[in-house]
């Protein structure tokens, strides 16, 4: 019988790129922590209306790529294809506009979209998002893109570019948006029909566009850059100047938006050549509208996403194990006795010790303890048992010294 595998854009990650989510993860939470932000988990499954409302039903991610079905009780659900709409659900939801001054909440996890897969891209890929409400000052946007600049440079990561822009606020847009149509309407030929659709529902969305005929149609359509009014404009600027302060380099980029509907003012992404066409790795932005949108007071708020699976590329080497590995290798009854007592004192002390079980001949352990990078070998048989003794090997240049068989004491005896 044929074995089954995994669906389409659907993957088993195991290995190497484990340890770099954990890696990356272990990075962004040590920065969570020391800027306030509190961990929230929040359901991988919605009620659809949420991201229609928040999302915006004219984008992509609604139109083309949501996993919405039916559920038996007859309700249309989606598998969340970002966290912010679940957050701002989650923060209405708990009240905590009326608890906190103001809330900086982060969470990681699966999101889910029916997208082509491609690098780094997948159907079910991970995510680390981070929100903040109840600043409107530009300082919570310089500090998320200081923080993800922080966390780069604690992985190492060099080769990458701050793209940022402003979209502006409803003003701006309403000026900008009559400005966008009157030039479109000439390109209207040129344009896919996604996006001659959009042309009169939201046109903004043209410049999000992969299609490389919407690209050449709008290489010289106005940018909304130049539409900002005088309030935004010293958003922006006062957001360009914290990034100075922060010593955090940039690049503004007049063209550039983001593929969802709720974001004001500051947009930002993170990318990377290393990372070919689709080379962002980190996204974000102001969304000043979207709470209210959703039931909620008027309360601001900003946020960003840092994709794991993109990211893992980026990282190029794994820190060495801070922890030597220890590896029990016994052989006869007798040593067998103390496989539980020995196991049971390094893990008490915080010292990780590996064994075969079950245990065969001394090469065929040492073998298997070369094979897990072990960096001392416990060798422990009937005749050092009767001496009350173990060795203790070197596995990088073999040599080996005479230890008390105390496991109370051996953990400290072994580190030296």
């Amino acid at each position: 019988m044929e074995h089954l595998t995994a669906l389409r854009g659907f993957r088993d990650i195991y290995g190497e790129e484990i340890e770099r989510f954990t890696l990356i993860e272990r990075a962004a939470r040590a920065y969570f922590q020391l800027l306030g932000y509190k961990e929230i988990e929040i359901p991988v499954l919605e009620k659809t209306e949420l991201f229609k409302r928040s999302i915006g039903d004219t984008t992509d991610i609604v139109e083309k790529e949501m996993f919405t079905f039916t559920d038996r009780s007859g309700d249309s659900v989606t598998l969340r294809p970002e966290a912010t709409a679940g957050i701002v659900r989650a923060y209405l939801q708990a009240s905590l506009y009326a608890k906190e001054r103001a809330s900086r909440l982060f969470t990681v996890g699966p999101m889910f979209r029916h997208e082509r897969p491609q690098k780094g891209r997948f159907r079910q890929f991970y995510q680390m998002d981070v929100e903040v409400f109840g600043i409107a000052d530009p300082m919570a946007d310089a500090e998320l893109i200081w923080m993800v600049f922080l966390i780069l440079g604690r992985l190492g990561v060099t080769n990458y570019t701050v793209e940022i822009n402003s979209v502006g606020c409803r003003g701006c847009r309403d000026e900008f948006r009559k400005a966008l149509v009157r030039f479109l309407e000439s390109k209207k030929e040129g344009l896919c029909t996604d996006c001659a659709g959009r042309l009169d529902r939201n046109p903004l969305r043209i410049f999000d566009c992969k299609n490389a005929a919407c690209f050449d149609a709008i290489t010289d359509a106005p940018v909304i850059f130049d539409y900002l009014c005088d309030e935004c404009r010293k958003h922006f600027d006062d957001c360009l100047g914290r990034l100075g302060a922060f010593h955090v380099p940039y690049v503004v980029n007049k063209r550039l938006v983001r593929g969802l509907d709720y974001y004001t003012r500051t947009v930002f992404e993170f990318t990377s050549p290393d990372l070919g066409a689709q080379k962002a790795f980190a996204a974000g932005g102001r969304y000043d509208n979207l709470v209210e949108e959703m039931g909620g007071p008027s309360i601001p708020g900003t946020g960003l996403a840092i994709g794991m699976e993109r990211l893992a590329l980026l990282v190029r080497e794994l820190p060495p194990g801070q922890t030597p590995l220890y590896f029990l290798a016994r052989v006869g009854e007798e040593a067998e006795a103390w496989l539980i007592p020995l196991l049971d004192a390094f893990v008490s002390s915080g010292m990780p010790l590996a064994y075969a079980q079950p245990a065969r001949s001394l090469k065929s352990q040492l073998k298997y303890a070369n094979s897990l990078g072990a960096d001392y070998a416990l060798i422990l048989a009937d005749e050092e048992v009767s001496k009350g003794i173990v060795l203790m090997r070197d596995m990088k240049d073999g040599t080996q010294k005479e230890l008390p068989l105390d496991p109370a004491g051996l953990p400290r005896l072994v580190k030296g």
